[in-house]
């Protein structure tokens, strides 16, 4: 794969990017952001499949409330972007797909300045002072069966592959970090992104569009995340997964407590929760990929290879890297 070499592609990187259990909620715990003391609100980029079954058991065991709004995460900025207007954020916690869209509502001292005393036990390289990473997305290849598989990621600016499907940056927030790994990879940079779409590669919303694409002979191959494509293959989609070299992108989604939430007991507990042995189980059961070393998660070829994006690079430039992306595939 050829460097980059275009003047409008030469610029500065990335601005913005125990088992545990839960004790009974005090009466008085205060709850910020308009919630009730005995209910939180919580945004998310989650699918419903790996959230739902945390917030199930999450109020089972704490006799909460959790109130939720999931979206995509252009959808989640838009709706937060509103709160601000409205008067301010109305979430108690957020939980990102990503550490570039976490970093940013930290940068806007929307979240932040506390993580559980728990977070410790999750590797240095999925936390920081200010949020914890509690999943992790693989983005991987994808492959409409009798297509060849492509065993690297320059296999898909190849002539064996003439409809390729990508996920929109804007709106999934695994496409955005792997942006950012590509970008920074000087064997592809954004050249990768300019040869896929001259060989007729097409930009789709999220994932699940590319899974569907390529499963429905639309696309013969794709970038989509882990989850999703062996969700599908298991039901009997005709495609095949392949995790290319030099390694599947790794994305971590990070979870913070709100800023006006600093003193709810309940956003504290959910978050401790969720990165806790037993909140992590029900993550890996549910089909997402744990941060917390030793649970198991969906699964993982073996010796499979796997790269990660340097974010505080790529947090530099957030915005000059998608307006260079969108002079490749528009937006």
């Amino acid at each position: 794969m050829k460097a980059v070499t275009r003047a409008w592609l030469s610029r500065g990187r990335l601005a913005l990017l125990l088992p545990l259990a839960l004790l009974p909620l005090a009466c008085d715990s205060s709850a910020g952001s308009g919630s009730d003391a005995d209910s939180i609100t919580l945004y998310t980029c989650v699918s419903d499949e790996s959230v739902q079954p945390i917030i199930e058991q999450f109020e089972a065991d704490s006799g909460a409330e959790v109130n939720l709004f999931r979206a995509p995460t252009g959808d989640l900025n838009a709706r937060i972007a509103g709160d601000l207007r409205s008067g301010g954020l109305k979430a108690d916690v957020v939980w990102a797909c990503d550490p570039l869209t976490m970093q940013g509502y930290v940068d806007q001292d929307l979240v932040g300045g506390w993580t559980p005393d728990n977070a410790t036990d999750i590797p240095k390289q999925f936390r920081t002072e200010d949020y914890v990473g509690v999943a992790v997305l693989y983005v991987v290849g994808i492959y409409r069966n009798g297509e060849p598989p492509p065993t690297s990621w320059s296999d898909l600016t190849g002539p064996d592959y003439n409809s390729v499907a990508l996920p929109d940056p804007t709106v999934a927030a695994s496409a955005l970090g792997a942006l950012g790994w590509f970008d920074q990879n000087p064997e592809y940079g954004l050249d990768f992104y300019a040869t896929l779409q001259e060989n007729g590669a097409e930009q789709v919303s999220t994932p699940d569009d590319v899974v569907t694409g390529v499963a429905q002979g639309v696309y013969q191959a794709g970038i989509t995340i882990a989850n999703s494509a062996y969700l599908a293959k298991d039901a009997g989609s005709p495609i095949g997964v392949v995790w290319p070299e030099p390694g599947a992108v790794a994305v971590y989604g990070p979870i913070a407590l709100a800023n006006d939430s600093a003193d709810s007991t309940v956003a504290q507990d959910f978050i401790t929760y969720v990165v806790s042995e037993s909140g992590q189980q029900v993550l890996g059961e549910a089909g997402s990929y744990p941060t917390l070393p030793g649970v198991e998660g969906p699964e993982v070829p073996a010796d499979a290879p796997v790269v990660y994006p340097d974010w505080p690079t790529i947090t530099e430039d957030k915005d000059a890297l998608l307006a260079d992306y969108q002079k490749i595939f528009g937006g």
